[in-house]
């Protein structure tokens, strides 16, 4: 099934015609490679980015250079669903891996704000969004490297998961330490370390971009993870990882 669909219905239930419409505004799609801007920062936004396939991010440099990655956009999220009221982007977004991608221009957008079930769980999609953004900043300010990374590898499954891209406690990781570094403001020395840890704790195995968690109770408790802020509670995955 189409991921937008797949998760706008982890919201509630969509009528077969706006399932229609859905499919349709995004029947036509591009492939984009790895590390390719979408969007940059200072651009004026013309579309909205919505990733189909692959992994993709928010991110900024900083004056020296640096890249933080503020969030991680998987199959089903839009890149920034109400950009067009801003004259210019603040951050970039940017393919992590191979990405199918599709590009809706406002009056497709507004064509679907018009249907009341969509305009409702695209609502929701949004809050979902900016609850995720509050978990990431108490992630990164408040728990240690451990916990942060244990806490991104539970949030993944559960996300995957709602749009069908899970296969039990196995996912696609296309990532580099690198890029975990970016996000959870670590060294790639510090998230190697921490990798192995986790791998030799029995936690997870990592290994040509595929993630297996191993055990899945002790991963959430030492994330402290609570899946609270996905506001998915009619969702299977959800009740799985509950708090």
């Amino acid at each position: 099934m189409n991921p937008l669909i797949r998760k706008l219905e982890a919201f509630a239930p969509l009528p077969e015609a706006d399932r229609r419409l859905l499919e349709q505004v995004t029947r036509f799609s591009q492939v984009v490679g790895p590390k390719v801007d979408l969007t940059r920062e200072g651009d004026a936004p013309e579309a909205v980015n919505l990733i189909l396939e692959g992994f993709a991010c928010r991110y900024k440099i900083l004056p020296d250079g640096t890249r933080h990655i503020m969030a991680y956009l998987v199959p089903g999220d839009f890149c920034d669903l109400h950009v067009f009221i801003l004259e210019a982007m603040d951050h970039s977004i940017g393919t992590l891996s191979p990405c199918r991608v599709v590009r809706i221009l406002r009056p497709q957008i507004l064509e679907l704000m018009e249907r009341p079930a969509i305009a409702r769980a695209m609502w929701w999609a949004a809050l979902v969004d900016e609850a995720t953004l509050r978990e990431w900043l108490v992630n990164i300010g408040a728990r240690p490297a451990e916990q942060r990374i244990a806490h991104l590898l539970c949030e993944l499954l559960l996300r995957l998961e709602t749009v069908g891209l899970t296969n039990g406690d196995r996912y696609e990781l296309p990532i580099t330490q690198n890029e975990i570094g970016d996000t959870m403001s670590l060294s790639l020395v510090h998230v190697n370390r921490v990798l192995q840890r986790l791998r030799r704790d029995g936690l997870i195995t990592l290994a040509g971009g595929s993630l297996v968690i191993l055990d899945l109770r002790r991963l959430k408790a030492l994330g402290t993870f609570n899946p609270n802020y996905l506001h998915l509670s009619n969702h299977d995955g959800s009740a799985r990882l509950g708090s």
